[in-house]
This record gives C-alpha cells, sequence and structure tokens, in this order.
C-alpha cells in the first residue's frame, strides 16, 4: 500500500477553505485503519441524514458488548469468553475480543442500537444545527 504522507496536499488547500481537517483525517485513517476484518460489518444509508450499521456479533449479547462516541469517533468493544478447558477438534467458529471503530462525519450521532439474531445494528443520523443550515444572503442596494 502506497503511503499517503509523502503525498503533498498542501496545493489543494488553497481550492477549498475548511478542509484542511478533512485531509489530515483522511491521511491518519489511512495509517490507523484496522489490517482485521472482524467482526464483518455493513453500512448503509436510509437517506441524505441517515444511516445504520450492522454488524455481526454472534455468540455476544448485551453485557458482552459496548458502544461509546467520543466526538466524532464510534468505538463498539466486544469482549467473549473463551472457555480454554475445551478440546476443539475443529473451531470454524470465531470467538475473540474486537474493537472496531468508525469515524462519524460532523452532526452524526448515535440514535440508537438494538441487538438482533447475533446482528448488532447501530441508529446513526445527522443533525445539523440551526446556525449550520445554509441561509439566503439578502442583496441590498446602496444609492447615491
Amino acid at each position: 500500500m502506497t503511503k499517503l504522507t509523502a503525498l503533498d496536499l498542501h496545493p489543494l488547500y488553497r481550492n477549498a477553505i475548511g478542509v484542511d481537517r478533512l485531509f489530515d483525517r483522511l491521511i491518519n485513517n489511512i495509517e490507523t485503519t484496522s489490517q482485521s476484518n472482524y467482526p464483518p460489518y455493513n453500512i448503509v444509508q436510509v437517506n441524505e441524514d441517515e444511516y445504520f450499521i450492522e454488524l455481526a456479533v454472534a455468540g455476544l449479547d448485551e453485557n458482552n458488548l459496548e458502544i461509546t462516541q467520543d466526538q466524532n469517533t464510534l468505538v463498539i468493544t466486544g469482549a467473549i469468553d473463551v472457555n480454554e478447558n475445551l478440546n476443539y477438534l475443529h473451531k470454524g467458529i470465531a470467538g475473540r475480543s474486537f474493537r472496531r471503530e468508525f469515524t462519524l462525519a460532523d452532526h452524526v450521532e448515535v440514535v440508537n442500537a438494538d441487538l438482533n439474531k447475533g446482528i448488532l445494528l447501530i441508529n446513526l443520523k445527522r443533525e445539523l444545527p440551526e446556525a449550520m443550515k445554509p441561509k439566503t444572503i439578502a442583496i441590498g442596494h446602496v444609492s447615491e
């Protein structure tokens, strides 16, 4: 994988205002992305402001899962108790603890989370504050 840290993004900064933080986040996410693909997940966009994440967490219940949101980072952790006394002849079911992080856009909040048939469903919604919504600026006329 090519490292983007060698790429100079500063020429792009002059064409956009306030997106330097976006580029910094992009580079940070690429550098810190875990190679683990466990547990598998889906991200679904319901509409422009609503999303949900489906996470396959077979073998875990509400007591083994923790969901936290710290500013723009959503962290889902799962801890599973493994019985080391068992002698597995074949172990094909993943039974391990995990930590999965998602970076959320500004003003995206977790609405709720449900667990059904081994699938953790996390509902997300973006709610812009009134001050952040687009507004029309009236153009006045200066008379001489």
